[in-house]
């Protein structure tokens, strides 16, 4: 496309654009939505109450959060994993993977293979 052809069709958005906006600032519902938002923002600030606050007022469910039930137990312990290495015969336990020996057997023989050591 030339540069001619790409000014010309964006010149022409432009113009729709404009038009659309025009279209929007006469729109009396937007004036009324517009005024409530300055008067609602200027009560706000006239009785030092936030957002949050008027939200919690108006909607007390809509803070909380459904995430997780409150009757729920303690999570489940992690399994004990013991890895015997082949040629050393040294034993290593642990619940994580982060163990020191651990890390050393994974870097130096792979994790694929260190993980074939569970027993």
């Amino acid at each position: 496309m030339s540069k001619l052809a790409e000014f010309k069709a964006l010149e022409a958005q432009l113009a729709a654009q404009l038009k659309q906006l025009d279209a929007l600032k006469n729109d009396g519902e937007l004036k009324r939505e517009i005024e409530f938002e300055e008067k609602l923002r200027n009560l706000m600030l006239d009785y030092g109450v936030s957002l949050r606050d008027i939200i919690s007022l108006l909607d007390p469910e809509a803070g909380r959060t459904t995430a997780a039930p409150a009757n729920r137990g303690p999570r489940r312990q992690r399994q004990v994993k013991i890895y015997k290495h082949p040629d050393t015969g040294e034993v290593v336990e642990t619940k994580g993977g982060n163990h020191k020996i651990l890390k050393a057997w994974k870097e130096k023989h792979g994790a694929d293979i260190v993980e074939g050591w569970v027993k």
